[in-house]
């Protein structure tokens, strides 16, 4: 009988050591999962001159008992089943699996040190990317095995000469960690350490993550406690900005790795947030964005960022990270879905297909509405705390005013009096006043005040904002800018009132007169529904006692009446059996005119009639 035996070469390591990983910190991650399943308590990344060690406090591997022989075999499957999914103590659960993490110190260096303490019991070779014949590799004797932090029990990895090479700032180091290794805590830490510069220890990921964050959902029990640390900005708002959810359960029918179907449910933990703000993020380079979604499992990096997969490439997604745990992608008896250099999964396996499908439909859509709601509050805060400053201002421009009229008029007709001139002195004062008032507006200080009023008011009802909306889009495409615009009922949040000030305490600013006698120009939205809204009946009666100029676009049937001005010609539209609007050519052009107009009274630059017709048909069905 003919025997077929596969002989590899351990020249393997030379052409597979240097391309299995592309970043350093994947490398290390690698490590300190092998230190993880170790059960150990501390590692210590120690970045010197000519080496970067790697030094661990687990339970070390004794040559006598096999465990480093055991090590040495590259490629065996460590866990095949829920039996051996656990590490010696019991208490964590695997990550390692396909045997080929110990070789990723080689993507680093060509030659590696490896040694261990067990006991008490020292051993160490040189992991190299071309061992001697035999595949022997040179053993490291006794008295040369030294440890730094180590004491009876460890490993350390030393890599010699490395091609790669740590960030310039220990901080650096440790964020590019925290992103590829969150699983720090009391009793697994992280220790990076450089000579001349202070130790950093990362026992905490969650703090510097949170206290960055504006909206945040979690899953599951174990991330509840991190919704605390997200800094509360709107408390009334808060319970909408930070949601904490049960774990996302998704059944699923799959085959073992013996070929036999069950049914899974696949649970998808963690955590997913944005930022506040993405200002200064670039200013310090790292090897990982500060936006991301990562997928773990078993608490592992499998992939670090699936945005890209699942994003709509749309401007707020640059707020957004999260980190989330999928553990069915690591279960021991499903086949194995990790690519080899931890790196990334297989997309074709039906786990991947569905977490990025919920990703894709319901998490990132949600996260992205809550970091809206934050903007809006944030406009809305801005927007509230102008408006009380330019009061403040005008009060204060006011006062100065009178003041200086006052002031003014009493130096002035004392001065003449003593001149000789025979006029009362009351008179002399009235008539001063008078001249100043008239000749106050050269000051400038009408100008300063009208420029931080709202220029147009779209008065209407909330039923008719499919016709509102054609309005307000007119008037944009004609270069008014949104923010002169008033539209309570408006997509566009700064042009609605701000969150908490009542309608007509605002509109009173602009209905009453003050120093400046700039007044709204109203643009009356009306229909059939005007008679039954409270709130457009009341714009009307203020634009009628204040004699403010209006507009009207009308809605048929409704005929506009008094004290609206009912005897200029309005612009009319109609609307179908379904409420669809349209409206003739001639209205269409009315429409178009009533713009233009508003727009020369206003000083704004406007679009020609061709142009104006041409882009309401965009937006309205124009019927012959």
């Amino acid at each position: 009988m003919r025997k077929y035996v596969l002989d590899i070469d351990a020249r393997i390591l030379e052409l597979l050591g240097p391309n299995l990983y592309t970043n350093i910190y994947y490398v290390l991650a690698e490590l300190i999962a092998n230190a993880y399943d170790a059960d150990a308590k501390n590692v210590y990344i120690i970045s010197n001159k000519d080496d970067i060690r790697v030094e661990d406090d687990g339970h070390g591997m004794s040559y006598k008992k096999g465990e480093v022989d055991k090590y040495l075999k590259v490629a065996a499957i460590s866990r095949s089943s829920e039996n051996d999914s656990f590490t010696k103590s019991g208490t964590r659960r695997k990550m390692g699996r396909k045997g080929v993490g110990k070789l990723a110190a080689l993507s680093v260096s060509e030659n590696v040190d490896i040694m261990t303490i067990s006991n008490g019991e020292k051993s160490g070779f040189i992991l190299t990317r071309r061992p001697s014949s035999g595949n022997k590799l040179k053993e490291i004797s006794e008295s040369e095995i030294n440890f730094i932090y180590v004491k009876n029990h460890g490993s350390a990895v030393v890599m010699r000469n490395p091609e790669y090479r740590l960030h310039n700032t220990l901080d650096s180091v440790k964020r590019n960690l925290l992103k590829i290794f969150p699983l720090v805590n009391s009793d697994f830490k992280i220790h990076i350490i450089r000579s001349g510069e202070k130790e950093i220890v990362i026992n905490k990921f969650d703090e510097n993550v949170m206290n960055e964050l504006c909206a945040l959902i979690t899953f599951g029990r174990k991330f509840v406690p991190l919704g605390k640390l997200v800094p509360v900005v709107y408390k009334n708002k808060q319970t909408e900005l930070v949601e904490a959810k049960n774990k996302k359960t998704i059944l699923l029918t799959l085959k073992d790795i013996n070929g036999k179907e069950h049914e899974y449910n696949m649970d998808i933990l963690g955590w997913i947030g944005t930022y506040t703000s993405t200002r200064g993020r670039k200013s310090e380079i790292t090897d990982f964005p500060d936006n991301f979604i990562s997928l773990f499992s078993n608490q592992k990096l499998g992939e670090f960022n699936v945005l890209p997969v699942i994003g709509q490439n749309k401007l707020n997604e640059v707020y957004v990270v999260g980190q989330l745990h999928i553990d069915l992608f690591e279960l021991s008896e499903l086949p194995d879905m990790a690519l080899s250099n931890r790196q990334g999964y297989k997309t074709d396996d039906l786990r991947y297909i569905k977490a990025m499908e919920f990703l894709r439909t319901e998490l990132l859509p949600e996260i992205l509405k809550k970091r809206e709601l934050f903007t809006d509050l944030n406009k809305e805060k801005k927007k509230k705390e102008k408006m009380v400053a330019d009061l403040e201002e005008e009060e204060k421009l006011k006062k100065s005013i009178d003041e200086f009229r006052e002031n003014t008029a009493i130096e002035l007709s004392s001065e003449i009096t003593e001149l000789g001139i025979e006029i009362p002195q009351e008179q002399l004062k009235t008539m001063l006043v008078k001249y100043i008032n008239e000749n106050s507006k050269f000051l400038g200080l009408k100008q300063i005040v009208d420029s931080n009023k709202k220029k147009i008011l779209i008065s209407q009802t909330s039923s008719d904002k499919s016709f509102s909306d054609i309005i307000f889009q007119m008037l944009l495409f004609n270069d008014i800018p949104a923010e002169d615009i008033l539209y309570t009922n408006c997509d566009d949040e700064i042009c609605r009132v701000p969150e908490g000030v009542s309608i007509y305490e605002y509109l009173r600013e602009f209905f009453v007169k003050s120093y400046s006698d700039q007044l709204i120009y109203v643009l009356f939205i009306t229909s059939e529904n005007t008679k039954k809204s409270w709130g457009a009946i009341t714009e009307v009666g203020a634009a009628w006692i204040t004699q403010i100029d209006h507009k009207i676009f009308n809605i048929s049937p409704f005929r506009p009446e008094h004290p609206l001005d009912d005897e200029a010609q309005w612009q009319s539209t109609n609307s179908d059996k379904n409420g669809e609007l349209w409206m003739n050519p001639p209205n269409a052009d009315i429409l178009c005119r009533k713009i233009e107009d508003v727009c020369d009274k206003l000083g704004y630059k406007k679009k020609d009639r061709k142009t104006n017709n041409a882009y309401l048909k965009t937006l309205v069905q124009v019927r012959s």
